[in-house]
């Protein structure tokens, strides 16, 4: 339980450094480099994305990953691209569905709920199927 506990206050630390990477580096890049707001989140997400996979690969399951290192870096980035999938969806139906267009409502059905969903989502998949244990040949 302890290891357990352990492991999610570390999934939650490179989750937030990730965060931060993604924020100030779409800020800087859409205010202080001139590029448009997408091409800026696009830059923005692949760091932080890539920031995720160093923390999570050699901090949050360092003990674990049998599988190589190519091979788990494209798991996690396709798990990624699925948990981006449930905050956008959880943003839809709050917006398009239930009709909650404010700002105040775009963010917390996005950026709380969607984030939250997606968080469980990722660590689930990143622990038992991304950096699942080395299995011994019996």
């Amino acid at each position: 339980m302890r290891g357990g506990l352990k492991r999610i206050g570390s999934f939650t630390v490179v989750g937030t450094v990730a965060f931060v990477v993604d924020i100030s580096l779409f800020n800087i890049l859409a205010s202080g480099a001139g590029l448009g707001p997408i091409t800026s989140k696009v830059f923005s997400v692949t760091a932080a994305t890539a920031v995720s996979w160093l923390g999570s690969r050699y901090v949050t399951f360092r003990e674990l990953g049998g599988r190589k290192k190519r091979e788990e870096a494209i798991l996690f980035f396709l798990i990624n691209l699925v948990g981006l999938g449930i905050a956008a969806g959880c943003l839809f139906v709050s917006h398009y569905l239930l009709g909650l267009t404010s700002a105040l409502a775009n963010n917390i059905s996005a950026n709380v709920v969607g984030v939250l969903l997606g968080n469980v989502f990722r660590y689930v998949a990143y622990r038992f199927y991304v950096f699942r244990p080395v299995r011994e040949n019996a």
